[in-house]
């Protein structure tokens, strides 16, 4: 079978209607595969307003907005007319990216008709609600993941880390790696400009620590707010720069006195923005593969991390940065504070992970999902 035999139908629960790491992740696969010769339709809520337009055929789906999140969706399943349009376009195999109802819901047509199906893993979902007081559900979202998962043929997941974990919850046994990119013709410490900082009001002297994404709390702010008051407290003196956008703006703005709000940036301003730090710090545990710390390794910058899922695959603790196992504002604080009164290991580490970065090309990256379907198929058909 070549790759141009392929009729995939990928199942998302947010393809472009809001920008993140897991949606941009999915556009480039879709723009690898069509040039493959592959036909591609994604099926995925949408909205009159997305953040960028779709890459391929994208079919809407039935979704009402979330609760007090109501930038985003939630999947209600297949309509009729979807079922009715999955079965012209008769697809080969099945791709789903969320365990929602429509992943659900495409997992059990898939069954019904013998196709083999494939999951990718974007986001811890199991450990959202531990940020909205709701801890006590993670063995309940845990299950009904495990169920989704394991009706799947194969998983894929972005890191070494975060397929321990997988296995270490026995999601699946087949589960493969589909690392993320990053784009080095844009991010690169080459980016770095001094006049665009000096208008933020970040002097040269100045060390500059970054926040990038979503301004939600799952992104870990609580614990960015308290690492920055700790340092203050240490008499560590540093600027805060964060970039992005979101519902807890204000709550942000609020707890981080001094801080430099540079809104949502895209493109070359996003890559000019990030390599204008000088220190990025990403306290999140939800993430799968963190595009964003690779993005800033890419850009020069030494990272200091959660030792959890994602980051802890492409951070070398000690040499491009630092992991801290211990998520607690005083162990964060502790391992900023040398970045932030010595250049030269700013300059060394922000080095070793620019070169780090050097080893995650999309294409290459991208080819493994490919292989991964035909050899499901393959499988199937055996």
């Amino acid at each position: 079978m070549q790759p141009s035999d392929l009729r995939i139908a990928l199942f998302s629960g947010n393809y472009n209607y809001v920008r993140d790491g897991a949606n941009q992740a999915l556009n480039r696969l879709a723009r690898y595969l069509l040039r493959q010769g592959a036909a591609l339709r994604v099926y995925a809520p949408t909205t009159d307003t997305p953040a960028f337009a779709p890459t391929g055929d994208l079919v809407s789906v039935p979704s009402v907005p979330i609760p007090g999140r109501a930038e985003y969706r939630f999947p209600l399943g297949l309509s009729r007319r979807n079922r009715a349009d999955l079965a012209r376009f008769a697809p080969n195999i099945v791709h789903t990216s969320s365990p929602d109802a429509t992943g659900h819901a495409a997992v059990s047509w898939a069954r019904g008709r013998d196709l083999p199906i494939l999951a990718s893993v974007h986001t811890r979902f199991e450990t959202y609600p531990r940020y909205y007081g709701l801890g006590f559900t993670e063995p309940l979202l845990e299950a009904i993941m495990r169920r989704y998962y394991r009706r799947c043929d194969a998983l894929v997941a972005p890191s070494h880390s975060m397929v321990d974990t997988l296995r270490q919850q026995r999601m699946h046994r087949d589960i493969s790696i589909w690392s993320r990119g990053v784009d080095r013709a844009m991010f690169a410490s080459a980016r770095r400009d001094m006049t665009w900082r000096r208008a933020q009001g970040i002097a040269d002297g100045e060390v500059a620590i970054v926040f990038l994404g979503r301004l939600v709390m799952e992104k870990g702010l609580d614990a960015f707010a308290d690492t920055m008051a700790e340092l203050r407290d240490r008499r560590v003196a540093h600027k805060v720069l964060v970039i992005g956008e979101g519902p807890a703006r204000e709550w942000f703005e609020a707890n981080l006195p001094g801080g430099i709000f540079a809104g949502f940036q895209t493109g070359e301003d996003l890559a000019r923005a990030l390599a204008s730090g000088d220190v990025f710090f990403n306290p999140s545990i939800t993430e799968t593969f963190g595009n964003v710390t690779l993005e800033a390794m890419a850009s020069g910058l030494p990272v200091v991390a959660a030792g959890a899922t994602g980051s802890s695959s492409l951070v070398e603790d000690g040499a491009s940065g630092r992991l801290v196992p211990c998520a607690s504002p005083t162990a964060f604080a502790e391992a900023i504070a040398p970045y932030c009164t010595d250049p030269a290991l700013r300059a060394a580490h922000g080095g070793a992970g620019e070169e780090r970065s050097k080893a995650f090309d999309w294409d290459t990256i991208n080819r493994t999902v490919l292989e991964t379907y035909l050899r499901l198929i393959a499988e199937r058909r055996a």
